[in-house]
């Protein structure tokens, strides 16, 4: 038996595949997918919306 996704109504994040493109987390998707089954932007390589220096400013 094939079971498939759920709809959600929200739309899925866009995230830059320029800074995922060599990500170990995301393995350059951009995006993780939570257990809940939802995807959000990758914590390691893409920016956070908040967040106005960047994700290599995290490590400084």
């Amino acid at each position: 038996m094939a079971y498939a996704s759920h709809r959600s109504p929200l739309r899925p994040p866009r995230p830059d595949l320029t800074l995922a493109r060599d990500c170990e987390q995301c393995l350059g998707w951009g995006t993780v997918v939570t257990r809940d089954g939802t995807h959000e932007l990758c914590h390691v390589c893409q920016p956070d919306p908040t967040d106005t220096e960047g994700p290599a400013a995290s490590g400084s």
